[in-house]
């Protein structure tokens, strides 16, 4: 009689509405083939410590996949490949602890690792597959900026997030004759304040892939004034840059880390409409507000179909892929073709035609 299989799973890099969807699909379909399925808490960091592995069973998990965040925590920080390590003498140094990783993850008899995260934890996971340990990865960004999949899980929950912010600040902005600026994340990628501005009827929205001139985006919102609307929204993604200029951060991450933590091209905006139009501008950033919360019935079923594929990936001994949603169907493709590869709005997309055919000003 052969062993039934012994899956990891674990989360990483920032939360996202639909986590905990994937991993009671995970459970339940491994369940049916009569596998075990073990949680690694806190990203890599239950391979590290490993009293935070938990056993998870279908009564543990079932109806979890309406709850937003994730049962098992996730991290940021966590990279085992550049481990922030405090030396006795109190001093910080970076390490390499990926092959305790390893070692830990072979001792615990595990057959495969399903890691789910977006660029920088699939990385990760596609390092520990070069390192002989059989990985599936399940892609997750609220920025939807994963190449190799149409979509990620946690980009519609908020995109609907920030549509709902932007149709209430419609109201206020109204109410005072105030230009209402919307700072939303997404990263170097536009996709959320593309979408939200235009189901929420913004005036302006401004994107990572189009540097703006300040001067057009003004001389829009004056131009409203001409026809009696005397407010307006202006939505900017977080990346977003003026021409000629860099993007805006509030700081770095951690020690060895490069990511910058973007952040404040939205008071930005505010303050150089303000001066040059003359009209009372407030500024509002969404930030994690846009992570938290149930995810929408869309990001559910896509998290759930990514959960079961993995399985079925494991059960063909297809290992090295992601899982991605190619309408109809959900495929394998191998990490190493979607790994750095940042998936931008294209400039001759149908949702930038439409912007610009119903009267939305882009910034150029």
């Amino acid at each position: 009689m052969t062993r039934g299989k012994k899956i990891a799973i674990n989360t990483g890099g920032g939360d996202a509405p639909g986590l905990n969807a994937v991993i009671e699909a995970v459970v339940m379909a491994s369940s049916k083939l009569g596998w075990e399925v073990y949680g690694i808490k806190n990203g890599y960091g239950g391979l590290l410590n490993t009293n935070e592995i938990v056993r998870l069973t279908p009564e543990t998990v079932r109806g979890i996949s309406s709850l937003g965040g994730t049962i098992l925590g996730t991290t940021n920080k966590g990279n085992p490949f550049q481990m922030s390590i405090t030396n006795l003498a109190g001093e910080t140094e970076i390490r390499d602890v990926s092959d305790k990783v390893v070692e830990n993850f072979k001792l615990l008899g595990f057959d495969c690792l399903i890691a789910v995260g977006g660029d920088g934890s699939l990385k990760i996971a596609y390092d520990f597959y070069k390192k002989g340990i059989p990985v599936v990865g399940v892609p997750k960004t609220i920025d939807n900026d994963l190449g190799g999949t149409v979509i990620t899980f946690g980009f519609d929950t908020a995109v609907s997030i920030a549509t709902e912010a932007i149709d209430r600040l419609h109201s206020t902005a109204r109410s005072h004759d105030r230009v209402m600026v919307v700072e939303v994340m997404g990263r170097h990628a536009g996709w959320i304040a593309l979408n939200s501005g235009l189901s929420g009827g913004a005036d302006v929205i401004l994107i990572p892939e189009i540097p703006f001139d300040i001067e057009k985006v003004c001389k829009h919102i004056m131009e409203n004034e001409l026809h009696g609307r005397h407010y307006g929204i202006v939505v900017v993604g977080e990346g977003t840059t003026p021409i000629g200029g860099v993007e805006m951060a509030r700081g770095k991450g951690e020690a060895g880390r490069q990511e910058l933590v973007l952040g404040g091209i939205g008071e930005y905006v505010a303050k150089e409409i303000s001066k040059r139009t003359g009209k009372d501008t407030r500024s509002l950033v969404l930030g994690h507000l846009q992570r938290g919360g149930s995810p929408t019935t869309f990001d559910r079923l896509v998290s759930l179909r990514f959960g079961a594929a993995a399985v079925r990936m494991i059960e063909e001994q297809n290992f090295g892929i992601m899982v991605a949603l190619d309408p109809p169907e959900v495929k394998g493709v191998p990490l190493e073709e979607v790994i750095g590869k940042i998936r931008k709005v294209p400039l001759d997309s149908d949702s930038l035609r439409t912007a610009r055919d119903i009267g939305i000003c882009l910034g150029d």
